[in-house]
């Protein structure tokens, strides 16, 4: 008994240190209010589970989407939703295998939580040392069966699970004009879609105009700007900051740099995503009174990637925009 109290108190103190740590890591600093700020957000198609390229604007590596409509189970997501189906693990295997290995588990568990392991009738210390054994006895059970499913499946899975050659190929170098100001030149790689000068204009144009109706909680406005998806986004943190008393205005929005990551085609879907390094000035205001609760008057610079999506024949369209690492 006097271990089972031990160890649910041990349980208890775990459980308060994840309800402290997921606010933490859940939360928005103050320079990371505006539209599309804080988070990574959207779909990018086929690739929404695969990192951009980096690029000279952006060398290191998109965050991956922490709100997106897409799954990586459903059709089309190709080599994305072999790591979606692996992510549930072994114990997540259908049938006999998976079923022993959590029946294992879950009497380990068991016994640790009420001090029934297979030693637990000899006191704590005893209790403890079947608790080691038990777990390793799981361990050296589920790397046989691991090893068994592997040599049994890995033939018949070994091209279904793999990416793309086009996929795996690195980056091309960039260069172009993305050293000063505007969007870069680079080459976009292996993907069919050309990139035109009137695409980059449209995305800086895109980048402003959004920001704008951000600024002003024009939704309609965003409507026509953004994707259905990214406006639910919109509109729920909008929503928020309501909720919170607050209003984000950014203005001076100005990009400083920016180049191309990838574009490619999707049936009727053109795609582009782009790596921008952008000034403005972001602040919120307690909604009323115009107190400044967060940001000031100093411009910021900040370093995100955007993609971008249009039907055939039609206008580009803000369809994700991802921080930076």
């Amino acid at each position: 008994m006097h271990f089972s109290q031990r160890t649910r108190g041990i349980v208890r103190a775990f459980a308060v240190v994840l309800s402290l740590a997921v606010p933490l890591a859940m939360a928005t600093t103050s320079a990371d209010a505006r539209a599309g700020g804080g988070g990574s957000s959207g779909s990018r198609g086929s690739k929404t589970f695969s990192a951009p390229p980096s690029t000279a604007t952006a060398p290191g590596t998109a965050q991956p989407m922490n709100r997106t409509f897409a799954q990586p189970g459903s059709p089309g997501m190709g080599a994305p939703a072999a790591a979606g189906a692996a992510k549930g693990g072994f114990f997540n295997r259908p049938g006999m295998l998976g079923g022993l290995a959590a029946g294992f588990l879950g009497a380990g568990l068991l016994g640790m939580l009420f001090g029934g392991g297979a030693l637990g009738g000899l006191g704590g210390i005893s209790s403890i040392i079947g608790l080691v054994l038990q777990i390793g006895l799981i361990l050296i059970v589920v790397k046989l069966a691991m090893s068994w499913w592997q040599r049994r499946h890995t033939p018949a899975t070994a091209y279904a699970n793999s990416a793309s050659p086009a996929s795996m190929a690195p980056p091309p170098p960039q260069g172009g004009f993305g050293s000063s100001m505007g969007f870069g030149m680079g080459s976009s790689g292996p993907a069919p879609l050309e990139i035109q000068p009137a695409d980059y204009e449209a995305f800086e144009r895109l980048l402003g105009e959004t920001q704008a109706a951000w600024s002003d909680e024009d939704i309609a406005k965003l409507h026509t700007l953004a994707t259905p998806e990214m406006v639910s986004y919109f509109t729920k943190d909008l929503e928020q900051n309501k909720a919170n008393n607050d209003i984000n205005k950014v203005s001076n929005v100005k990009l400083l740099q920016g180049d191309l990551s990838e574009a490619w085609r999707e049936g009727e879907t053109d795609y582009a995503t782009v790596a921008m390094r952008i000034s403005l000035v972001d602040k919120t205001l307690e909604r009323g009174t115009n107190r400044v609760v967060h940001g000031s008057d100093t411009p910021v610079e900040v370093t995100e990637v955007w993609t971008f999506a249009r039907q055939r024949g039609g206008n580009w369209e803000v369809s994700a925009i991802q921080q930076t690492s």
